[in-house]
């Protein structure tokens, strides 16, 4: 323990002073924290080049964000999800599996990696920040893989945020009522702030439904970061770990906070404690992913990443508005 100590403190260090720095930037500018602390992050990817906080760096990049991972679990509530019915989930699970695909399709055309299609689409598809932090924990690891992650957090932020101030006048425009709208605007906009933003901009009931049917999606994430995780796993690895060597132990956790906490077993006060150390630990690892990460090798990526990403953002969002019109 006293050598773990020694070897680490200082990146971790590194990491919490600069996480703090970005949630004090956040609720000064009321802008996405995960987006300055992946900002501030590349701007001081110089401290990635001393040995002292490589170790540091490396343990918040890789094991805290599973275990920010894991304890998301806290924030599925099942009751609300089957208090909508049948055919919203429908739509937004069937949109999302599409999306996904399509993301893999596009990666294809335009030349880019296929992980990078499934992070993407997956992010896009699913719950954002959040769940491209998930599923790349679970894809093999590429050269450019850090790269690219740094790149969905950047462009999704950008485009969630768009979607919040634009998708509110689409539901005007199309003349949807306040279920239609909820459905939209929680099946469509990628991040949870940015649904109750947009949600309760539009009315109260549109506001509740738009945030239940983003509680579908991010219940969907375990399955689907496990789906991932199987079609990716490479062949040689061995099995003898038991449970945890078929499924990650964070995504069991993961599931066993979700069964825990909709079973009643976890106090309210505790629960809201769990989300808080969550939140916390999400921002330490995307603060150290983004000292990580060269600001340099990120533009490198080019242009056809972020056509990616707006394109999966653009068709998910034309599949959530079709299947609304054909159950209207």
């Amino acid at each position: 323990m006293l050598a773990f100590v020694k070897s680490h403190y200082s990146g971790i260090f590194v990491c919490a002073v600069i996480a703090v720095a970005a949630s004090a930037l956040a609720q000064r500018y009321q802008a996405p924290v995960m987006l300055f602390a992946l900002l501030l992050g590349l701007a001081l990817h110089f401290l990635y080049e001393s040995k002292g906080h490589r170790p540091g760096i490396d343990f918040c990049s890789k094991h805290v964000l599973r275990i920010a991972v894991a304890l998301l679990g806290v924030r599925i509530a099942f009751a609300d999800i089957v208090s909508l019915g049948v055919m919203p989930p429908l739509i937004v699970v069937g949109s999302m599996a599409l999306t996904v695909f399509f993301g893999i399709l596009l990666a294809r055309l335009l030349g880019l990696p296929k992980v990078f299609g499934v992070l993407s689409g997956g992010a896009v598809a699913v719950c954002g920040v959040s769940a491209a932090a998930a599923i790349s924990t679970v894809l093999p690891k590429k050269a450019q893989q850090e790269k690219f992650f740094a790149l969905t957090v950047i462009s999704i932020t950008a485009l969630s945020t768009l979607a919040m101030l634009t998708y509110p006048l689409i539901t005007d425009f199309l003349a949807l009522d306040d279920k239609q709208a909820g459905v939209f605007i929680g099946g469509a906009i990628h991040d949870v702030a940015q649904v109750v933003g947009a949600g309760y901009s539009v009315s109260t009931q549109t506001g509740d439904i738009a945030t239940y049917i983003k509680l579908l999606r991010v219940a969907l994430l375990l399955p689907i970061v496990v789906m991932i995780f199987f079609a990716f796993r490479e062949k040689s690895s061995s099995l003898s770990g038991g449970v945890t060597g078929l499924v990650p132990g964070f995504l069991i956790a993961f599931l066993l906070l979700a069964l825990a906490n909709n079973l009643g077993f976890i106090p309210a006060a505790l629960a809201e404690v769990i989300k808080n150390v969550s939140g916390g630990a999400l921002v330490l690892a995307m603060v150290a992913i983004g000292v990580k990460t060269s600001l340099k090798q990120v533009v490198s990526v080019g242009w056809k990443p972020v056509l990616l990403m707006t394109f999966e953002t653009v068709f998910f969002a034309l599949l959530i508005l079709a299947g609304i019109f054909a159950t209207a």
